[in-house]
């Protein structure tokens, strides 16, 4: 069974970049999807807007932190995956997020340059290796309350 998605929206917030406990870099995005349709017995432009949570991993994450910015059309490709914790005060919790493959601009009404980074060691396989850091570092905000991941979903 296939659990790909693809959504082409628009940024409703800046990339929030966090560290799990170990060092590895955590974004968070959110993305609006707008649908526009015309109702074709009143004539009448219809528009339904989706908000969709994107949670990016390791060196994307960080790239993202740097590059995307609230308001940017984006696409965005991966996975849905749905957590669930419970609250301090005892209440159970869900969510359903797309774990990222791939998140990019989209340039059918803007230009982007694209700067590619160095490789890193171990980064041999499009980013799915573990680490990304080491430690940690005391600068770094930590990712380690609902809904943030304590540590990546695979």
């Amino acid at each position: 069974m296939d659990n790909s998605i693809t959504i082409v929206g628009n940024l409703t917030r800046d990339p929030e970049l966090r560290y799990t406990p170990t060092g590895t870099a955590q974004c968070t995005v959110g993305v609006a999807v707008n649908r526009v349709w015309t109702d074709r017995q009143t004539n009448e432009r219809k528009e339904n807007v989706s908000f969709f949570n994107v949670v990016l991993w390791r060196e994307m994450a960080e790239n993202a932190g740097e590059c995307l910015t609230k308001g940017m059309r984006v696409i965005v490709s991966g996975r849905l995956e749905q957590r669930s914790w419970e609250t301090q005060e005892g209440e159970k919790r869900n969510v359903v997020e797309i774990i990222a493959d791939e998140i990019g601009p989209s340039i059918r009404w803007a230009t982007a340059e694209v700067k590619r980074n160095e490789r890193r060691s171990g980064d041999f396989d499009g980013g799915s290796s573990s680490g990304g850091g080491g430690g940690g570092s005391s600068s770094r905000p930590v990712a380690n309350e609902p809904p943030a991941y304590d540590e990546e979903p695979f």
